[in-house]
């Protein structure tokens, strides 16, 4: 197992006792990390010094409290040292530049002067920062994170993608959760419909927007049904509700009466039908027939 692999590891461990707010154990975690050698690239993938931080608010035990703070103390000089290595450096060059100078001219011009004053600003690394995994108690809320997170690794896109699934799936949920302070049968059901659809295999691209970021959790944790859907279903129910409209916006006067069609719901034979060219010219046209008794509507070619 590699580095980034063990630090990981390490983290989502520390990460659930935080979440339990149960500490034990965390002592040798942090031994663990203590033995790892660690660089700037492991800091900012892993995220590994929230976790350490996060355990050493939690915890009560001096032994972890000194450990975690000395591995932040030692981590933190990682962030120093590239801008402090650079500054050093600049300073030989700046003091080789003005004895050579000094040397060959003994009167500086106006231009090299002023090159020497340029202000110069050393680049610091920052350290990308996440917004902190929600922590609750509840068991019925920590139950619907949990299939909050399976139902974001349905197709094993996060791994391509490098998501995080457990703090995606808190953040969902703490978003559900705002929306509706309870967990009632309203809360579940807005859960299950989260689940269901990002489970849906006829609609990967929703799962893959939300693992992306495109939809934020605050969006999905709202979105209504047909907002949801995919763009196969939403093209379907448009189709549906096209035709319906135009089915219902028929004239009823502009039809023919005729007893030679019968209904299908009263039986009786008092119908208007009319005839529209709805496809191509070559195609026959379809008619449409409305029931004058009981209202029923129907078609055929």
């Amino acid at each position: 197992m590699g580095k980034l692999d063990e630090i990981v590891r390490i983290a989502k461990k520390m990460d659930k006792m935080v979440s339990k707010k149960n500490t034990n154990g965390a002592v040798d975690l942090l031994k663990e990390l203590k033995g790892i050698p660690m660089t700037l690239d492991l800091l900012q993938s892993t995220r590994i010094g929230m976790s350490v931080n996060a355990v050493r608010k939690q915890s009560t035990d001096e032994d972890i409290t000194t450990l975690a703070k000395s591995l932040i103390k030692s981590w933190k000089k990682l962030l120093d040292g590239p801008a402090g290595d650079k500054d050093s450096e600049d300073k030989k060059k700046e003091s080789s530049t003005e004895s050579s100078s000094s040397q060959n001219s003994p009167e500086p011009t106006e231009q090299s002067s002023s090159k020497k004053r340029e202000p110069r600003t050393p680049v610091t690394p920052k350290m990308t920062t996440f917004p902190p995994i929600p922590i609750t108690s509840d068991s019925v809320r920590n139950k619907c994170r949990e299939l909050i997170v399976a139902a974001l690794q349905t197709d094993k896109d996060y791994i391509a993608i490098g998501t995080d699934c457990d703090h995606l799936a808190a953040q969902i949920e703490e978003s559900i959760y705002q929306e509706i302070p309870n967990t009632d049968m309203k809360y579940k059901n807005r859960v299950r419909s989260r689940i269901a659809n990002l489970k849906d295999s006829k609609n990967p691209n929703l799962r893959k927007n939300v693992l992306c970021g495109n939809i934020s959790p605050e969006r999905i944790a709202s979105m209504t049904a047909e907002e949801m859907a995919s763009d196969e279903l939403k093209e379907i129910r448009k189709a549906l509700t096209n035709e319906a409209i135009r089915e219902h916006q028929m004239a009823k006067t502009g039809g023919t009466e005729t007893d030679l069609f019968s209904c299908g719901k009263c039986k009786k034979k008092n119908c208007t039908y009319t005839q529209v060219q709805t496809r191509s010219a070559d195609e026959p046209m379809t008619t449409f027939v409305v029931c004058n008794e009981c209202g029923n509507r129907w078609k055929f070619c």
